[in-house]
């Protein structure tokens, strides 16, 4: 049966320089706001898939491109349990967990992951105010 196809991101792959470490680490924080892991090297929704990609031989470098990607949490306590999840890790934490201006109850926490990536865990629930 063939599906009905919608617009939007098939898939996002991650380059990491150790994938036990990444999986681990992507893990803690995840599944607490919904995300399955569907195999040793990736992530659903059940609607989107993250593929981590094991590139040890890969220098990074600063580029234009991606700043960061952000993971919507549907319930504001979900970025607390990131947050409580991240130091556990002793992750690196940029902001948070903090109210943000950029719409109301903008709730989120950013940090980065293991290879230096910007993520960021926000609930958003006016992200789109009605107009």
């Amino acid at each position: 049966m063939e599906t009905t196809l919608k617009p939007g991101i098939n898939h996002i792959e991650f380059w990491v320089s150790d994938i036990p470490q990444s999986m681990t680490f992507y893990n803690s924080f995840l599944t607490l706001v919904g995300w399955k892991r569907s195999s040793d090297r990736s992530f659903t929704d059940g609607s989107m898939v993250i593929y981590f990609m094991e590139m040890k031989d890969v220098e990074k470098t600063r580029s234009l491109g991606i700043r960061h990607i952000c993971f919507q949490a549907v319930e504001k306590k979900q970025v607390d349990e990131v947050h409580q999840a991240l130091m556990k890790q002793e992750a690196k934490i940029i902001r948070g967990p903090v109210i943000m201006p950029y719409s109301r109850e903008y709730y989120t926490v950013d940090f980065y992951d293991p290879d230096g990536q910007v993520i960021e865990v926000a609930h958003t629930p006016y992200a789109v105010e009605p107009s």
